[in-house]
Protein backbone atom coordinates (compact mmCIF):
# COMPACT_ATOMS: atom_id res chain seq x y z
CA UNK A 1 0.00 0.00 0.00
CA UNK A 2 1.02 3.49 -0.75
CA UNK A 3 2.22 5.17 2.27
CA UNK A 4 0.65 8.20 1.84
CA UNK A 5 -2.21 6.73 1.74
CA UNK A 6 -1.83 5.34 5.56
CA UNK A 7 -0.68 8.93 6.07
CA UNK A 8 -3.90 10.49 5.33
CA UNK A 9 -5.83 7.65 7.10
CA UNK A 10 -4.06 7.50 10.26
CA UNK A 11 -5.46 8.96 13.54
CA UNK A 12 -4.36 9.40 16.99
CA UNK A 13 -5.48 6.55 19.91
CA UNK A 14 -3.81 5.96 23.15
CA UNK A 15 -3.08 1.84 21.90
CA UNK A 16 0.15 0.75 21.82
CA UNK A 17 1.55 -1.83 19.35
CA UNK A 18 4.89 -4.31 19.72
CA UNK A 19 6.41 -6.14 16.92
CA UNK A 20 8.24 -9.17 18.38
CA UNK A 21 10.90 -10.18 14.68
CA UNK A 22 12.29 -13.71 15.98
CA UNK A 23 15.33 -13.50 12.95
CA UNK A 24 15.38 -16.45 10.30
CA UNK A 25 12.34 -17.71 11.84
CA UNK A 26 10.92 -20.17 9.40
CA UNK A 27 12.37 -23.49 8.43
CA UNK A 28 11.89 -26.73 6.58
CA UNK A 29 10.45 -29.96 8.28
CA UNK A 30 13.47 -32.44 8.99
CA UNK A 31 13.90 -35.69 7.27
CA UNK A 32 13.68 -37.45 10.94
CA UNK A 33 11.12 -35.49 13.04
CA UNK A 34 8.96 -34.15 10.09
CA UNK A 35 9.21 -30.94 11.50
CA UNK A 36 10.39 -27.57 11.54
CA UNK A 37 12.60 -25.96 14.02
CA UNK A 38 9.36 -23.70 15.35
CA UNK A 39 7.26 -26.79 15.33
CA UNK A 40 9.82 -28.46 17.54
CA UNK A 41 10.29 -26.65 20.05
CA UNK A 42 8.12 -26.25 23.15
CA UNK A 43 5.81 -22.90 22.80
CA UNK A 44 3.00 -22.72 24.69
CA UNK A 45 2.45 -18.73 25.11
CA UNK A 46 3.17 -18.66 21.14
CA UNK A 47 0.68 -21.61 20.98
CA UNK A 48 -1.52 -19.73 22.97
CA UNK A 49 -1.55 -16.45 20.96
CA UNK A 50 -1.90 -18.28 18.01
CA UNK A 51 -5.08 -19.84 19.02
CA UNK A 52 -6.50 -16.58 20.45
CA UNK A 53 -5.36 -14.13 17.14
CA UNK A 54 -5.00 -15.02 13.52
CA UNK A 55 -2.41 -16.31 11.77
CA UNK A 56 -0.90 -16.87 8.59
CA UNK A 57 2.65 -16.54 6.42
CA UNK A 58 4.04 -13.68 4.93
CA UNK A 59 6.28 -13.04 1.76
CA UNK A 60 8.87 -10.28 2.33
CA UNK A 61 9.39 -9.03 -1.08
CA UNK A 62 7.82 -11.52 -3.24
CA UNK A 63 6.88 -15.41 -4.41
CA UNK A 64 10.33 -17.13 -5.11
CA UNK A 65 12.40 -13.94 -3.73
CA UNK A 66 15.03 -14.78 -1.51
CA UNK A 67 15.33 -11.85 0.93
CA UNK A 68 18.35 -10.11 2.50
CA UNK A 69 17.83 -8.84 6.30
CA UNK A 70 17.42 -4.70 5.23
CA UNK A 71 14.44 -5.53 3.02
CA UNK A 72 12.83 -7.75 4.88
CA UNK A 73 12.91 -5.54 7.75
CA UNK A 74 11.70 -2.61 5.95
CA UNK A 75 8.97 -4.82 4.45
CA UNK A 76 8.12 -5.53 8.09
CA UNK A 77 7.90 -1.65 8.69
CA UNK A 78 5.84 -1.27 5.85
CA UNK A 79 7.91 0.04 3.19
CA UNK A 80 7.83 -2.15 -0.11
CA UNK A 81 11.68 -3.20 -0.55
CA UNK A 82 11.45 -3.36 -4.31
CA UNK A 83 10.75 0.35 -4.14
CA UNK A 84 13.09 1.39 -1.05
CA UNK A 85 16.49 0.38 -1.72
CA UNK A 86 19.27 0.34 0.44
CA UNK A 87 22.65 -1.12 0.77
CA UNK A 88 23.58 -2.86 3.53
CA UNK A 89 26.44 -0.41 4.38
CA UNK A 90 24.37 2.08 5.11
CA UNK A 91 22.96 0.34 8.00
CA UNK A 92 25.58 -1.35 9.51
CA UNK A 93 26.95 2.63 9.79
CA UNK A 94 23.75 3.95 10.88
CA UNK A 95 23.82 0.63 13.61
CA UNK A 96 27.12 1.42 14.74
CA UNK A 97 26.01 5.34 14.99
CA UNK A 98 28.82 6.11 12.42
CA UNK A 99 28.77 10.12 11.41
CA UNK A 100 28.04 8.61 7.66
CA UNK A 101 27.39 11.74 5.89
CA UNK A 102 25.94 12.81 2.57
CA UNK A 103 28.32 11.42 -0.03
CA UNK A 104 29.86 8.95 1.92
CA UNK A 105 30.09 5.42 0.34
CA UNK A 106 29.36 2.84 2.89
CA UNK A 107 29.81 -1.14 2.71
CA UNK A 108 29.41 -3.83 5.03
CA UNK A 109 32.00 -6.28 5.32
CA UNK A 110 33.01 -9.67 6.59
CA UNK A 111 36.56 -10.57 7.86
CA UNK A 112 36.52 -14.40 6.17
CA UNK A 113 39.17 -17.13 5.72
CA UNK A 114 40.76 -18.04 1.93
CA UNK A 115 42.45 -21.18 1.51
CA UNK A 116 46.29 -21.23 -0.44
CA UNK A 117 44.68 -20.60 -3.57
CA UNK A 118 42.84 -17.96 -2.36
CA UNK A 119 39.36 -19.63 -2.29
CA UNK A 120 37.04 -18.46 0.41
CA UNK A 121 37.06 -21.51 3.13
CA UNK A 122 35.10 -19.96 5.93
CA UNK A 123 33.14 -16.73 5.36
CA UNK A 124 32.81 -15.70 8.54
CA UNK A 125 36.80 -16.21 9.91
CA UNK A 126 35.13 -18.77 12.29
CA UNK A 127 32.91 -15.69 13.92
CA UNK A 128 35.83 -14.58 15.75
CA UNK A 129 35.31 -12.46 18.60
CA UNK A 130 34.73 -9.03 18.95
CA UNK A 131 37.76 -8.24 20.09
CA UNK A 132 39.61 -9.53 17.35
CA UNK A 133 37.89 -7.74 15.16
CA UNK A 134 38.86 -4.40 16.77
CA UNK A 135 42.63 -5.18 16.99
CA UNK A 136 42.39 -6.21 13.33
CA UNK A 137 40.33 -2.75 11.86
CA UNK A 138 43.04 -1.02 13.58
CA UNK A 139 45.22 -2.72 11.55
CA UNK A 140 43.12 -1.74 8.27
CA UNK A 141 42.94 1.75 9.38
CA UNK A 142 47.10 1.69 7.82
CA UNK A 143 45.35 1.64 4.15
CA UNK A 144 45.48 4.95 2.28
CA UNK A 145 43.88 5.35 -0.91
CA UNK A 146 44.26 8.99 -3.32
CA UNK A 147 41.84 11.67 -2.33
CA UNK A 148 39.66 9.75 0.02
CA UNK A 149 39.10 9.52 3.44
CA UNK A 150 39.12 5.76 4.54
CA UNK A 151 37.05 4.59 7.53
CA UNK A 152 37.13 0.69 9.13
CA UNK A 153 35.15 0.28 12.04
CA UNK A 154 34.30 -2.80 13.91
CA UNK A 155 30.44 -3.76 13.88
CA UNK A 156 30.76 -6.85 15.93
CA UNK A 157 32.55 -10.16 15.96
CA UNK A 158 33.45 -10.65 12.57
CA UNK A 159 31.50 -7.69 10.58
CA UNK A 160 33.15 -4.86 10.06
CA UNK A 161 31.97 -1.55 8.16
CA UNK A 162 34.04 0.69 5.64
CA UNK A 163 33.41 4.40 4.45
CA UNK A 164 34.82 5.88 1.65
CA UNK A 165 34.39 9.69 1.98
CA UNK A 166 35.16 12.24 -0.65
CA UNK A 167 34.30 14.15 -4.20
CA UNK A 168 32.66 12.19 -7.26
CA UNK A 169 32.06 8.67 -5.23
CA UNK A 170 29.76 5.98 -5.95
CA UNK A 171 27.52 3.19 -4.32
CA UNK A 172 27.18 1.38 -7.84
CA UNK A 173 29.47 -1.54 -6.98
CA UNK A 174 28.87 -5.15 -7.59
CA UNK A 175 30.09 -7.10 -3.82
CA UNK A 176 32.98 -8.78 -3.81
CA UNK A 177 31.28 -11.39 -1.68
CA UNK A 178 29.97 -14.20 -3.97
CA UNK A 179 28.13 -15.90 -0.79
CA UNK A 180 29.43 -18.99 -1.46
CA UNK A 181 32.15 -21.29 0.00
CA UNK A 182 34.97 -22.69 -2.02
CA UNK A 183 34.76 -19.64 -4.71
CA UNK A 184 37.41 -16.75 -5.12
CA UNK A 185 36.53 -13.44 -3.94
CA UNK A 186 34.67 -11.36 -6.58
CA UNK A 187 36.39 -8.11 -8.28
CA UNK A 188 34.46 -4.93 -7.28
CA UNK A 189 32.75 -4.49 -10.69
CA UNK A 190 31.16 -0.48 -11.36
CA UNK A 191 27.37 -0.57 -12.47
CA UNK A 192 27.53 2.20 -14.18
CA UNK A 193 30.76 4.14 -15.86
CA UNK A 194 30.34 6.87 -12.51
CA UNK A 195 32.06 4.33 -10.14
CA UNK A 196 34.32 3.47 -11.79
CA UNK A 197 36.34 5.76 -10.24
CA UNK A 198 35.00 3.83 -6.81
CA UNK A 199 35.59 0.80 -7.82
CA UNK A 200 39.19 1.04 -8.35
CA UNK A 201 39.39 2.66 -4.98
CA UNK A 202 38.11 -0.46 -3.52
CA UNK A 203 39.98 -2.56 -5.61
CA UNK A 204 42.91 -1.50 -4.14
CA UNK A 205 41.23 -1.39 -0.57
CA UNK A 206 40.77 -5.30 -1.01
CA UNK A 207 44.20 -5.39 -2.06
CA UNK A 208 46.11 -3.73 0.56
CA UNK A 209 43.52 -5.40 3.51
CA UNK A 210 44.96 -8.75 1.69
CA UNK A 211 48.48 -7.83 2.68
CA UNK A 212 48.36 -6.89 5.88
CA UNK A 213 45.89 -9.73 6.81
CA UNK A 214 48.45 -12.83 5.33
CA UNK A 215 49.25 -15.06 7.42
CA UNK A 216 46.86 -14.40 9.90
CA UNK A 217 44.35 -17.05 10.88
CA UNK A 218 41.04 -17.06 10.65
CA UNK A 219 40.63 -14.24 9.29
CA UNK A 220 43.19 -13.12 6.65
CA UNK A 221 40.78 -11.65 4.43
CA UNK A 222 38.28 -9.17 3.61
CA UNK A 223 34.58 -9.63 2.10
CA UNK A 224 32.63 -6.03 0.99
CA UNK A 225 28.80 -5.75 0.15
CA UNK A 226 25.83 -3.60 0.25
CA UNK A 227 27.73 -0.60 -1.66
CA UNK A 228 25.60 2.40 -1.16
CA UNK A 229 24.98 6.08 0.09
CA UNK A 230 22.37 6.86 2.50
CA UNK A 231 19.11 7.72 1.05
CA UNK A 232 15.95 10.17 2.31
CA UNK A 233 12.92 8.51 2.79
CA UNK A 234 9.61 9.05 4.54
CA UNK A 235 9.65 8.53 8.23
CA UNK A 236 7.94 5.89 10.06
CA UNK A 237 6.58 8.27 12.60
CA UNK A 238 5.25 10.38 10.27
CA UNK A 239 3.83 7.74 7.80
CA UNK A 240 2.19 5.72 10.80
CA UNK A 241 2.12 8.27 13.02
CA UNK A 242 3.64 6.26 16.30
CA UNK A 243 6.35 7.19 18.67
CA UNK A 244 8.52 4.25 17.71
CA UNK A 245 10.90 3.06 19.60
CA UNK A 246 13.68 -0.07 18.42
CA UNK A 247 15.45 -2.34 20.73
CA UNK A 248 18.02 -5.13 19.42
CA UNK A 249 21.58 -6.27 19.81
CA UNK A 250 22.85 -6.30 16.80
CA UNK A 251 24.17 -3.10 14.59
CA UNK A 252 22.32 -3.95 11.25
CA UNK A 253 18.97 -3.49 12.67
CA UNK A 254 19.47 -0.43 14.92
CA UNK A 255 20.64 0.96 11.55
CA UNK A 256 17.64 -0.30 9.48
CA UNK A 257 15.34 1.28 12.21
CA UNK A 258 17.22 4.67 12.27
CA UNK A 259 17.11 4.98 8.96
CA UNK A 260 13.02 5.21 8.93
CA UNK A 261 13.08 7.52 11.81
CA UNK A 262 12.96 5.24 14.75
CA UNK A 263 14.58 6.33 18.01
CA UNK A 264 17.24 3.26 18.87
CA UNK A 265 16.89 2.27 22.66
CA UNK A 266 20.20 1.21 24.41
CA UNK A 267 19.56 -2.08 25.81
CA UNK A 268 22.53 -5.00 26.74
CA UNK A 269 23.26 -7.91 24.43
CA UNK A 270 21.13 -10.33 26.07
CA UNK A 271 17.40 -11.34 24.65
CA UNK A 272 16.60 -10.78 28.52
CA UNK A 273 17.86 -7.53 28.58
CA UNK A 274 15.92 -6.58 25.50
CA UNK A 275 12.70 -7.57 26.65
CA UNK A 276 13.68 -5.95 29.87
CA UNK A 277 14.83 -2.24 27.83
CA UNK A 278 10.89 -2.51 26.57
CA UNK A 279 9.72 -2.50 30.03
CA UNK A 280 11.76 0.43 31.20
CA UNK A 281 10.49 2.20 28.36
CA UNK A 282 7.10 1.38 28.11
CA UNK A 283 5.64 4.59 28.72
CA UNK A 284 7.50 6.29 26.01
CA UNK A 285 6.17 5.54 22.91
CA UNK A 286 3.84 4.00 20.94
CA UNK A 287 5.62 1.39 19.44
CA UNK A 288 8.03 -1.09 19.85
CA UNK A 289 10.10 -2.93 16.93
CA UNK A 290 11.65 -6.03 19.57
CA UNK A 291 14.47 -7.83 17.29
CA UNK A 292 15.71 -11.54 18.63
CA UNK A 293 18.84 -12.69 16.62
CA UNK A 294 19.77 -16.32 17.15
CA UNK A 295 17.15 -18.19 15.30
CA UNK A 296 18.88 -16.96 12.80
CA UNK A 297 22.39 -17.71 13.56
CA UNK A 298 21.48 -21.28 14.09
CA UNK A 299 20.06 -21.62 11.08
CA UNK A 300 23.17 -20.54 9.18
CA UNK A 301 25.42 -22.85 11.27
CA UNK A 302 22.69 -25.67 10.43
CA UNK A 303 22.18 -26.24 14.40
CA UNK A 304 18.70 -27.55 14.66
CA UNK A 305 18.86 -28.18 18.20
CA UNK A 306 20.20 -24.13 19.03
CA UNK A 307 17.45 -22.90 16.37
CA UNK A 308 14.96 -24.64 18.35
CA UNK A 309 16.40 -24.03 22.06
CA UNK A 310 16.99 -20.12 20.95
CA UNK A 311 13.09 -20.17 19.71
CA UNK A 312 12.15 -21.58 22.93
CA UNK A 313 13.90 -19.06 25.21
CA UNK A 314 11.95 -15.83 23.12
CA UNK A 315 8.67 -17.68 24.23
CA UNK A 316 9.53 -17.87 27.32
CA UNK A 317 9.81 -14.20 27.68
CA UNK A 318 6.86 -13.37 25.71
CA UNK A 319 4.43 -13.17 29.11
CA UNK A 320 6.59 -10.30 30.10
CA UNK A 321 5.57 -8.56 26.99
CA UNK A 322 1.98 -9.82 27.90
CA UNK A 323 2.14 -8.75 31.62
CA UNK A 324 2.67 -4.77 29.74
CA UNK A 325 -0.97 -5.22 28.33
CA UNK A 326 0.04 -4.26 24.97
CA UNK A 327 -3.14 -3.68 22.60
CA UNK A 328 -1.52 -5.44 19.53
CA UNK A 329 1.07 -8.18 19.51
CA UNK A 330 2.37 -9.54 16.06
CA UNK A 331 5.06 -12.15 16.35
CA UNK A 332 6.97 -13.08 12.75
CA UNK A 333 9.92 -13.58 11.81
CA UNK A 334 12.25 -11.15 9.01
CA UNK A 335 12.77 -14.36 6.55
CA UNK A 336 13.69 -17.80 6.98
CA UNK A 337 16.34 -19.60 7.35
CA UNK A 338 16.13 -23.36 7.56
CA UNK A 339 18.56 -25.62 9.11
CA UNK A 340 18.88 -27.79 6.08
CA UNK A 341 19.93 -24.68 3.74
CA UNK A 342 21.78 -23.15 6.16
CA UNK A 343 21.04 -19.65 4.34
CA UNK A 344 18.35 -17.33 3.79
CA UNK A 345 15.37 -19.10 1.98
CA UNK A 346 12.21 -17.61 -0.27
CA UNK A 347 9.69 -19.89 2.25
CA UNK A 348 7.23 -17.69 3.41
CA UNK A 349 7.51 -16.95 7.32
CA UNK A 350 4.78 -17.77 10.16
CA UNK A 351 3.16 -14.62 11.50
CA UNK A 352 0.69 -14.50 14.30
CA UNK A 353 -1.38 -11.35 15.19
CA UNK A 354 -3.01 -10.53 18.54
CA UNK A 355 -5.52 -8.42 19.21
CA UNK A 356 -8.49 -7.80 21.18
CA UNK A 357 -10.60 -7.25 17.88
CA UNK A 358 -8.69 -10.46 16.23
CA UNK A 359 -11.41 -12.42 13.66
CA UNK A 360 -10.23 -15.71 15.06
CA UNK A 361 -9.34 -17.98 12.17
CA UNK A 362 -8.79 -22.17 13.66
CA UNK A 363 -4.92 -22.30 14.05
CA UNK A 364 -4.40 -23.36 17.64
CA UNK A 365 -0.24 -23.73 17.12
CA UNK A 366 2.32 -21.72 16.03
CA UNK A 367 4.17 -23.24 13.23
CA UNK A 368 4.27 -23.61 9.16
CA UNK A 369 2.19 -26.07 8.64
CA UNK A 370 -0.82 -24.54 11.08
CA UNK A 371 0.34 -20.94 9.45
CA UNK A 372 -0.99 -22.34 6.06
CA UNK A 373 -4.58 -22.65 7.19
CA UNK A 374 -4.98 -19.58 8.67
CA UNK A 375 -6.91 -16.33 8.46
CA UNK A 376 -4.42 -14.07 7.29
CA UNK A 377 -3.99 -16.35 4.37
CA UNK A 378 -1.07 -18.57 3.38
CA UNK A 379 1.15 -16.21 1.35
CA UNK A 380 0.41 -12.75 1.96
CA UNK A 381 2.76 -9.12 1.95
CA UNK A 382 4.87 -8.53 4.49
CA UNK A 383 3.80 -4.56 4.25
CA UNK A 384 0.42 -5.62 4.55
CA UNK A 385 1.56 -6.15 8.88
CA UNK A 386 1.90 -2.27 9.34
CA UNK A 387 -1.41 -1.28 8.24
CA UNK A 388 -3.22 -4.35 10.17
CA UNK A 389 -1.64 -3.97 13.43
CA UNK A 390 -3.11 -0.32 13.04
CA UNK A 391 -6.67 -1.49 12.23
CA UNK A 392 -6.18 -3.47 15.25
CA UNK A 393 -4.80 -0.82 17.66
CA UNK A 394 -8.11 1.46 16.13
CA UNK A 395 -5.48 4.07 14.74
CA UNK A 396 -7.17 4.15 11.34
CA UNK A 397 -9.76 6.02 10.34
CA UNK A 398 -12.67 4.90 7.49
CA UNK A 399 -11.36 5.87 3.82
CA UNK A 400 -13.93 7.33 1.50
CA UNK A 401 -17.14 8.73 2.38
Amino acid sequence: MDLDVIEALVEPADTKIVLLVMDGLGGLAGAESGKTALEAARTPHLDKLAAQGICGLHESVRAGITPGSGPAHLALFGYDPLRYQVGRGVLAALGIGFDLQQGDVAARGNFCTVDEEGRIADRRAGRIPTSENEELCGLLRQIELPDVEVFVETVKEYRLLLVLRGEGLSGAIEDTDPQEVGEKPLDPEPRTTEAQHTADLVREFVRQAGEILSGREPANMVLLRGFSKRPSWPRFPDVFGLRAGAVAAYPMYRGVAKLVGMDVLESGSELEEEFATVERHWEGYDFYFLHAKHMDSAGEDGNMDEKVARIEEVDALVPRLLDLEPDVLVVTGDHSTPVRMRYHSWHPVPTLLWSEYCRRDDVSTFGETACLHGGLGPRFPATDLMPLALAHARRLRKFGA
